[in-house]
């Protein structure tokens, strides 16, 4: 069951609270290629940034990677990588597509390859994702922490704990005892998942919820997750940038 991944980061000027964010200097690099830095440590396979400007595409390119200009109309990051791919391996030689988000400067390698763990344990799973344990208790109820709901075993011989998820939402879910799991965006999905997933309309509950993985699920997809020990973290305010300066000074 070998797979021949393709990661893609989409990326995009527009953002309202941290302004060109992807070009936003880490250590005397954008922060795009911080990633892409990042997504070659993985070491699952080629690495290109879907991008939604030029200017995105220029810096990229002038660090000595690849990336491809996109529709910058584009609803979503899964639209985005999909023309990505579909431009830069038209004859679909790459089975599986790694959604790497382009605002995770600091993310641990060994996660992104926790995505793939799922669909190379099972033909079945369409969607591969990521969790980790809640250890702040505030984090159970703030709407801002997406949950996953998925029966997680309390032992695995796996390489990584994989459970399928049953939902995603920003309630304090499931009820009970035991841990909540906080969903990580970071997506594995094989070539005609990714196909049929932009091809849907979107969901009652994706838009209910705000979750665009909850159109796959509303639609019979399987989604698996792999259970990682971090979340980590993401670049939305001029605060994360100042840590993640400061995480990748340390290293």
């Amino acid at each position: 069951m070998s797979q021949n991944p393709i990661v893609l980061i989409p990326a995009r000027l527009a953002s309202t609270r941290l302004p060109n964010k992807p070009l936003a200097d880490i250590g005397g690099k954008p922060m795009i290629v911080r990633c892409i830095e990042r997504a070659l440590e993985a070491d699952l396979g080629p690495v290109a940034v879907a991008a939604g400007d030029q200017e995105i595409c220029d810096a990229v390119q002038a660090a000595g990677y690849t990336a491809i200009l996109t529709n910058p109309a584009h609803p979503s990051g899964s639209d985005r990588i999909y023309e990505a791919v579909s431009r830069l391996d038209p004859d679909g030689r790459h089975d599986v597509v790694v959604n790497v988000q382009g605002d995770l400067p600091t993310l641990d390698p060994i996660s992104i390859r926790a995505a793939l763990a799922p669909i190379r344990k099972s033909s079945e799973v369409d969607i591969a994702t990521i969790a980790a344990v809640i250890e702040r208790e505030e984090e159970r109820s703030n709407s801002n922490v997406v949950k996953v709901i998925a029966g997680f075993p309390e032992e695995s011989e796996e390489d990584f704990t994989i459970a399928r998820a049953l939902s995603f939402t920003r309630a304090t879910a499931p009820w009970g005892d035991g841990p909540l799991y906080h969903h990580i965006g970071l997506y594995a999905f094989r070539r005609p998942a990714l196909a049929r997933f932009v091809s849907l309309p979107p969901g009652i509950l994706e838009q209910r919820e705000r979750l665009e993985q909850l159109r796959a699920l509303e639609a019979g997809m399987r989604i698996d997750v792999a259970l990682v020990k971090t979340v980590p973290l993401g670049v939305d305010t001029a605060e994360d940038l100042a840590r993640a300066r400061d995480m990748l000074a340390k290293k």
